[in-house]
């Protein structure tokens, strides 16, 4: 529950169209709700900017039944990241509208989908190995409210590829830049854009690149200014912090520019 859902069932209260029971029974979910060794947390979009994000994995067959049932009573948004095909097939029959999104395994519940207002979030990476990382970041951008563009296997192998798309590094909000092997593209990117970019390693690559290590401390030691790091393989803070970047950038700069 967000303060626009708050807000609509006040409306509703005051205009005689719910009883105070029903109202008191909405807000009775705030602020989690305590499912023995679960705490879902249902204040969250009052606070930040996104509701529930449940990680799926290490989570036993009856705990995500439990949040699904609970997740079918409430209203709003909720992602359910890392989320494997069997799991999905699990709680599905208790959200119907629960959608499933095999590239980057999310489930995702929109049932309100809002206008884009949000500013504008670039998703771009290194190679077409990084894309599921990629689209986990896109996914949750877009699920905030962003608009989302997506620039995928334009590394610093043949640069020409990237150098093809400066009108939309220019334009962005903000560019969430993926990429393993040597993670050299989020400098590259840096250089270009005039807006943050945040830097996703992840552990595509041979040897030395030790699982995302060599891409990650490529990243931190960029000579490009703006460049943020996130954990290794970590698409969905990337899209979350780029998303709040954008949105802030959006709502401050004036109209046209």
């Amino acid at each position: 529950m967000d303060e626009r859902e708050i807000r609509l069932l006040a409306d509703k209260l005051r205009n005689d169209e719910i009883s105070v029971d029903t109202f008191v029974r909405s807000l009775k979910s705030l602020p989690f709700r305590d499912l023995g060794e679960v705490k879902l947390d249902t204040h969250r979009a009052l606070r930040g900017a996104f509701p529930e994000i449940v990680y799926c994995p290490g989570k036993s067959p009856e705990q995500l039944i439990r949040i699904a049932e609970t997740i079918a009573e409430l209203p709003g948004k909720v992602l359910f990241s890392r989320m494997s095909k069997e799991q999905y097939d699990l709680v599905s029959p208790t959200i119907p509208d629960l959608e499933y999104l095999p590239l980057p395994r999310m489930g995702r519940l929109w049932p309100d989908r809002e206008p884009v207002t949000k500013g504008l979030v670039l998703v771009t990476t290194g190679g077409s190995s990084d894309v599921p990382v990629a689209e986990e970041a896109a996914v949750t951008a877009e699920t905030m409210g962003c608009e989302v563009r997506r620039l995928f296997d334009v590394g610093i192998a043949g640069l020409h590829r990237l150098i093809a798309h400066m009108d939309v590094l220019f334009d962005a909000d903000a560019v969430v830049a993926v990429a393993g092997m040597d993670g050299a593209l989020p400098g590259v990117v840096a250089g270009i854009a005039s807006c943050p970019v945040v830097a996703v390693p992840t552990s595509v690559g041979y040897g030395v690149a030790m699982n995302g290590i060599g891409p990650l401390i490529t990243m931190l030691n960029s000579c490009a200014l703006g460049v943020s790091v996130v954990n290794i393989d970590n698409g969905l803070g990337a899209g979350y912090t780029a998303a709040l970047i954008a949105s802030r950038r959006s709502s401050t700069q004036p109209e046209g520019v």
